[in-house]
């Protein structure tokens, strides 16, 4: 029996004790005697409820907190656990959309800040360079999916901007529809990796892009997957 379960017992019995004694008498001690006892047993009643609320807290606490004791036998220290701090917005890879200026055959020379984009069996390499100073980098999107495209089948990763990026992506967007190719495209940069380099006929307004593999060569279902677990902060 713990020390609430104890404590409300004893104040039972005082309580009936009381209200036993009271039928024996009559008047205003009596009734004050009552009001007494009653007293006392909603008190302790109550201090048995708050005692099995924090029992409750204890155990939930317990599950965040380890203990450990001390090299040389001493009291025990308490080894706080954190819990599991996602940090999604620190730890979701980063994404840059760069308006395209330029888009050459052959290799780019090694120092010119250009993005090279490997041969194919059906393409030449090719040297993408942009205007980093106009576009929007190093931005983390609101969430990414892996899924088949219901135009053609084909597995693409799409990626949703903050509503804050939606705003930058329309002005970015709007200042590459009229212009001529390839400066009509923006590049998709994933951690240093050009993901391809989307044409634009008209501001986007939905805050979305996609990718969905470059000159040739598709994504498959894992790295439409793997791409979207790197860029998903909810992931």
């Amino acid at each position: 029996m713990n020390d609430s379960t104890g404590d409300l017992l004893h104040e039972s019995l005082l309580h009936d004790t009381l209200h036993t004694h009271v039928r024996e008498r009559d008047g205003d001690a009596g009734a004050h005697l009552v009001g007494l006892a009653d007293g006392a047993l909603r008190v302790a009643r109550r201090r048995q409820r708050l005692t099995r609320a924090g029992a409750g807290v204890v155990l939930a606490a317990a599950v965040a907190t380890a203990w450990v004791a001390v090299a040389d036998d001493g009291p025990p220290r308490a080894h706080v656990v954190q819990p599991a701090d996602r940090g999604d917005a620190a730890k979701a890879t980063k994404v840059s959309l760069l308006p395209v200026t330029s888009s050459t055959e052959g290799p780019c020379t090694q120092g010119d800040g250009g993005y090279t984009v490997d041969p194919t069996a059906t393409e030449r390499a090719r040297c993408v360079h942009t205007d980093p100073a106009k576009g929007m980098r190093d931005i983390r999107v609101a969430s990414a999916t892996a899924e088949k495209s219901t135009v053609d089948g084909r597995w693409q990763m799409e990626a949703t901007l903050s509503p804050a990026d939606r705003i930058r992506f329309v002005t970015l967007t709007a200042s590459l529809a009229s212009a001529p190719p390839p400066r009509n495209e923006f590049a998709i940069v994933i951690d240093g990796k050009l993901w391809g380099t989307p044409a634009v006929a008209q501001s986007i307004t939905g805050g979305r892009f996609a990718v969905v593999g470059f000159y040739g060569e598709d994504l498959t279902r894992a790295t439409a997957h793997d791409l979207a677990e790197r860029l998903d902060p909810g992931r």
